[in-house]
């Protein structure tokens, strides 16, 4: 199981962020580590656990904002699929896009445009993130601060995206492989 869940690790298209940074090692990593997790919940008599995030949908008022946004501001790349269907990539994950109004289904029982809050994690210096949201004339609505990620502390900018979802722009503090 865990080679085969390595191969499909390395099949990946390999990401790579400002400073040639890659994440493969860590994704490597955390692959190995879930294979093992998962040996230990079959015996705990736990079903399964859940490995990781593929993607998440958000609900826009208008995709051309937003993917102007994402794109242009926090760096990702969007494709388009199955009818015209727009999603945002980064690392190993997407965010599918929903125009308000015209989701598809399933969908979530309320979707409404600005009540995300999510939490990006980058390996560029938060600094020179900062420079960059201030070039581009966009409002830090807090920060940089310390928080509590979901591994460790991080440093954390937040930001508006178009529909008003909370954008945090985080660096992990004090860990090795930074990310």
């Amino acid at each position: 199981m865990l080679r085969s869940a390595l191969s499909l690790a390395l099949a990946l298209k390999q990401p790579t962020f400002s400073k040639s940074r890659s994440i493969l090692p860590i994704l490597k990593a955390q692959v190995a580590t879930t294979c093992v997790k998962n040996a230990s919940n079959q015996s705990s008599g736990r079903p399964f656990q859940i490995a990781s995030l593929d993607h998440l949908v958000l609900t826009v008022r208008d995709l051309d904002k937003t993917v102007d946004f994402y794109t242009k501001v926090l760096g990702m790349e969007v494709t388009t699929f199955k009818g015209g269907r727009k999603a945002l990539n980064y690392g190993v994950q997407k965010i599918n896009l929903h125009e308000y109004g015209k989701e598809f289904e399933p969908k979530s029982y309320i979707p409404t445009p600005g009540s995300a809050d999510l939490c990006f994690l980058t390996t560029s210096v938060l600094d020179d993130v900062l420079e960059h949201l201030q070039r581009l004339n966009i409002s830090i609505v807090e920060g940089p601060v310390e928080r509590t990620g979901a591994v460790g502390s991080i440093r954390s900018i937040y930001i508006r995206d178009p529909d008003g979802n909370l954008i945090e722009i985080s660096n992990y503090i004090n860990r090795v492989d930074r990310l």
